[in-house]
């Protein structure tokens, strides 16, 4: 089932990037840029992933916090999060509970050929758990900008 703007957003339980739990209800109080990306250190994820990085300051700002979500390990995150200084939380959702819930775990094509994978999707969240924007089949080039533009809309 999709989610759709005005829903609250499903609740998650997971490893961050340092091996800790992080709950999504445990950010009450804060806006939640939650992105989901295919996979660490390939070209569009590290494009997006630097993107939100470089805007971190503006996007906090307007009192948002950012968490990437993939399927790589705690660990890859680890390396991805360093090579590239990255300033937010990566969670590893190994087992595509969260991409499930989130409905961005689909059927994809490439090259004819057919497999299932992480949609790239961003969901914005308001401090109350209700997704306020839903931002699909993302483009990773300025996508951070086009976030911050609704978040100066609100």
């Amino acid at each position: 089932m999709a989610l759709e703007q005005g829903q609250k957003a499903p609740n998650f339980y997971a490893k961050n990037d340092s091996g800790k739990e992080l709950r999504l209800s445990d950010l009450k109080d804060k806006k939640v840029i939650l992105y989901f990306y295919p996979k660490d250190d390939t070209t569009g994820c590290v494009k997006e992933a630097c993107s939100f990085r470089d805007d971190i300051r503006s996007l906090a700002s307007k009192g948002a916090v950012v968490i990437g979500v993939s399927p790589d390990s705690a660990e890859s995150h680890k390396k991805f999060k360093k090579k590239y200084s990255l300033n937010f939380f990566l969670v590893s959702d190994t087992s595509n509970e969260i991409t499930k819930a989130y409905g961005v775990w689909k059927k994809k094509k490439f090259m004819g050929r057919e497999f299932m994978g992480v949609e790239r999707t961003t969901f914005v969240i308001n401090e109350k758990g209700i997704i306020e924007k839903i931002f699909p089949r993302v483009s990773p080039d300025g996508h951070s900008k086009e976030v911050l533009e609704f978040l100066d809309s609100l």
